[in-house]
């Protein structure tokens, strides 16, 4: 294990399974049956619930366009919340510092992640 000190860990305990678990919107049998799906299938069913609660009706949002928008978000989720720093995040995103800034604050992840902290 890599040693490294508290004040480089920027992004320590940032668990968006554990973030949702404590929320009580996940469990163990959730994330067992998640694990099963492909990302594709995960996608596809969320946007089936979402579209039946709005009676099969998601008119007037440009899905299409605005799905690069949803997956960068993932992304971004993802990369805080599995390295141990911001700067690691941005390198495993392949994004400079700065980007990786600009798109933090563009997609607020300090909000999603603020209550962790």
């Amino acid at each position: 294990m890599k040693k490294t000190s508290k004040k480089n860990l920027t992004t320590v305990n940032k668990s968006i399974i554990l973030k949702l678990c404590r929320q009580g919107d996940l469990n163990d049998q959730i994330l067992v049956n998640i694990n099963k799906l492909s990302l594709e299938d995960l996608i596809a069913v969320k946007l089936e619930l979402a579209a039946t609660n709005l009676n099969n009706r998601l008119y007037g949002f440009d899905l299409w366009r605005q799905s690069s928008n949803i997956m960068k978000e993932a992304l971004l989720k993802f990369a805080i919340s599995t390295t141990s720093s911001k700067k690691d995040a941005a390198r495993f995103l392949g994004l400079t510092y700065v980007e990786f800034k600009r798109v933090s604050k563009q997609f607020k992840v300090k909000d999603y992640f603020s209550e962790d902290i």
